[in-house]
């Protein structure tokens, strides 16, 4: 029995939480920490603010929901999905800025933060923009005091210069994968820009994660096989129904025998 669990293929699943700045609010986040394993949370430069941190810390906590600083480029207006060039030395900083404000909230409920994601259009370009990348883990090592090994797992796009750029550095390079967003057949995200980038269609969602899972392929816009090794499943919190559709795919993933834990 324990050698068939062994041989199981594993996954964390993960979801963007605390998006929501004030009295607005865009992600249920209560019903998603029900079922993801990992929450990507907002630090406040792309949405989310103080409150809401603490908030979603705390739920995370109560729910042993692993907690995660999803950094992006300082763009509340753009949501952070905006293409901007910033020093490479200030993305550094703020990026440490930002998992250190979360890093209060995560104490002060007990847990702690366990790995840093990229948000939006900083995720994009830390996929091929080899300065930007180690600017975002040089951020990372100055969050988590770290010296030339240890610190902070990087989750990020599998064949991304960001998750080399953290192999280099001697931090943990955990690849993802995202259900609900159409791929190219170089394995990178279809831009939000073209039709079609985002997919709506729950059975499809379901069945994809299921497979990029279970066979470790996708199948890209042009309907040619993609190999996805990933370690963690992204479903947005920002898709209308996403804890239904949430909730579904994590059944769907054990009714295949997928084990779903977190990876930190």
């Amino acid at each position: 029995m324990d050698s068939m669990i062994a041989s199981s293929p594993l996954v964390d699943l993960n979801a963007d939480l605390g998006e929501g700045f004030g009295r607005w609010t865009l992600t249920d986040d209560e019903a998603l920490l029900s079922v993801v394993t990992s929450a990507n949370v907002a630090c406040g430069f792309h949405a989310g603010d103080p409150s809401i941190m603490r908030r979603v810390c705390e739920l995370a906590a109560e729910r042993g929901v692993r907690i995660g600083a999803q950094v992006s480029y300082r763009d509340l207006a753009g949501f952070g999905r905006r293409a901007m060039d910033v020093p490479a030395d200030e993305l550094a900083d703020e990026v440490a800025y930002q998992i250190g404000a979360l890093e209060v909230f995560a104490r002060a409920a007990g847990s702690r933060v366990s790995y840093v994601k990229p948000h939006g259009a900083l995720y994009n370009r830390t996929v091929h923009d080899g300065d930007q990348a180690a600017a975002v883990v040089a951020g990372v090592r100055m969050a988590a005091g770290s010296g030339a090994t240890g610190g902070l797992p990087v989750l990020g796009l599998p064949g991304s210069l960001l998750l080399a750029a953290a192999e280099g550095a001697g931090l943990a390079a955990v690849p993802e994968a995202f259900a609900d967003r159409a791929y190219t057949p170089a394995g990178t995200l279809v831009p939000r820009t073209e039709p079609g980038a985002v997919l709506h269609d729950p059975d499809a969602v379901v069945a994809r994660a299921v497979r990029m899972a279970a066979e470790g392929t996708v199948t890209a816009a042009d309907g040619s096989p993609v190999p996805v090794a990933a370690r963690s499943l992204c479903l947005h919190g920002d898709t209308p129904g996403a804890a239904v559709l949430a909730r579904r795919v994590r059944e769907a993933l054990a009714a295949a025998g997928v084990r779903v834990e977190a990876f930190a």
